[in-house]
């Protein structure tokens, strides 16, 4: 299991390396191989360990004092880790796949030339990479260590277009989720001056005066990182980004890896103060409700989609502050919503790129009929949308559901606030989201859809395999959840 574990890691940074000094035909080849071995190597290892947790420690540094002198480096593969992995691996593999047709010089809305092919996998592999190493953190710092590389590569690839307003949105992004990684240091500052230990459950070994204020450091390095208020506004303008990015980096991965940080620091088995809990959760409904007052003012899809992403990360952390408050029920929910909420939002995204790709536009107001020309691109839209949005049997509505019987586990008058709240929430945002999708696919098409036919067809298979992933995430993730805070 040891050689499957140090594959998963680097297999992806070997393809980044080779993807960066090929030529562009070769590029292309590398990075699809090494983004289908990586996730093939995922579901082998979460097959393998499954009931069980693995953890490998292969070293530490002898010269710190405590228990950082012996096991401190190494893997954890759980069934927390496994969600995350699974996420990681299947999503990076099929992004990999829609942007070998997508970065092409026949891109409507940004055409790329072959010169810059090897900077862009360059980056995602090696972004994927540290991804894989997140989630396999067995404690803190390895963890933090590969947070502040997937902060790194981010703004590589935000800024990958070299326009002004790319490098703008880079450069807000990296100083936004690196001021979150100053707390997240912080806090592994205070852990270890007191207890001597960077281990997960470490915070449960603190006086409670520190155990708030590290959980207090820790929720900010998430928040951040997951582009929650007051954090959230890096997160649009990072739309900037190559469409592919930003369904991987900013839905399905990188902003992940805050709420994955929170999940794992409640999931530990200490006992979270109280207080903090309630504004872990006080927090998340603050950013769903805010998030959703900007849908009604956007014309570009993917800025739209990047603040239902701000909302869906706080549904994940109200299930995580959920688990805080004693429901184990909506702890897995939020857990499972990692899961099911990628697929969704990546559909998405990607089916958004597609219509980019073809028409040349994002523009809410520009499109109209795109559907009678591109059918399949359609279909995988509104896929997305219904398992986004929660409608049954798509992904998210068992991620959901297990959060809102989650909250009715609170006492009242706490539990029907929020029951009532999510539900007004997820009502509001389905109506404007399925407005959308009528008013882009539906009806009249204008100019800009007047074209004819779907993307080219590596687009339309990783299109195909979202929409099989928005239907059967559920089966994946639930058994994996039912195995956390039991």
């Amino acid at each position: 299991m040891l050689t499957v574990l140090v594959l998963l890691l680097l297999v992806p940074v070997t393809g980044a390396v080779l993807s960066g000094i090929l030529r562009p035909a070769a590029t292309r080849a590398v990075a699809v191989a090494a983004a289908l071995v990586t996730a093939l190597l995922a579901g082998l290892g979460v097959l393998a360990t499954y009931p069980r947790a693995l953890t490998i420690t292969l070293g530490g540094l002898p010269w710190l004092p405590g228990e950082s002198s012996g096991g401190l480096f190494g893997f954890l593969l759980d069934p927390l880790a496994s969600i995350l992995l699974l996420v990681v691996t299947l999503i990076g593999f099929l992004t990999v796949l829609f942007s070998t047709s997508y970065l092409t010089e026949k891109n409507r809305d940004h055409p790329v030339g072959p010169q810059d092919q090897a900077r862009y996998y360059f980056w995602l592999l090696a972004f994927l990479g540290s991804m894989v190493g997140v989630a396999t953190a067995p404690n803190f710092l390895q963890l933090f260590i590969f947070w502040e590389l997937t902060t790194i590569c981010s703004w590589a690839l935000i800024s990958f277009y070299r326009s002004e307003e790319s490098l703008k949105a880079g450069f807000k992004a990296i100083l936004m989720t690196h001021a979150g990684g100053v707390f997240f240091l912080l806090a592994l500052l205070v852990l270890f001056a007191e207890t001597g230990s960077f281990a997960f459950d470490a915070l449960g070994r603190l006086g409670p005066g520190l155990r708030g204020w590290v959980f207090f450091f820790l929720m900010v390095a998430a928040w951040a990182k997951a582009a929650q208020v007051p954090f959230h506004t890096w997160l649009p303008d990072a739309m900037a980004a190559p469409t592919p990015v930003s369904a991987y980096l900013h839905a399905a991965s990188m902003v992940k890896a805050g709420v994955f940080l929170m999940a794992r620091t409640v999931g530990a088995g200490w006992d979270v103060p109280a207080p903090w809990g309630l504004v872990l959760g006080v927090m998340a409904l603050l950013t769903m409700l805010v998030a959703l007052s900007f849908y009604f003012v956007q014309d570009d899809l993917k800025r739209l989609l990047a603040y239902s992403t701000i909302a869906h990360l706080g549904y994940v952390l109200l299930g995580v502050a959920l688990g805080a408050m004693g429901s184990v029920v909506g702890f897995r929910g939020g857990v499972l919503h990692i899961l099911c909420h990628g697929f969704g939002k990546a559909t998405l995204f990607l089916a958004v790129g597609a219509v980019a790709y073809v028409t040349g536009t994002r523009s809410i107001s520009a499109l109209g009929g795109v559907a009678r020309s591109m059918p399949l691109t359609a279909t995988a839209f509104f896929v997305g949308l219904l398992a986004v949005t929660g409608i049954p049997p798509f992904a998210c509505f068992w991620s959901k559901f297990m959060i809102l019987a989650g909250a009715l586990e609170l006492p009242a008058p706490l539990g029907p606030a929020v029951l009532i709240l999510v539900l007004g929430e997820s009502l509001v945002a389905f109506g404007w989201m399925f407005y959308v999708g009528q008013r882009v696919f539906m009806g009249i098409r204008t100019p800009a859809a007047q074209v004819n036919s779907d993307p080219p067809p590596a687009m339309r298979a990783a299109l195909v395999l979202l929409m099989l992933g928005c239907l059967l995430a559920p089966l994946a993730g639930i058994p994996l959840v039912r195995l956390l805070g039991g």
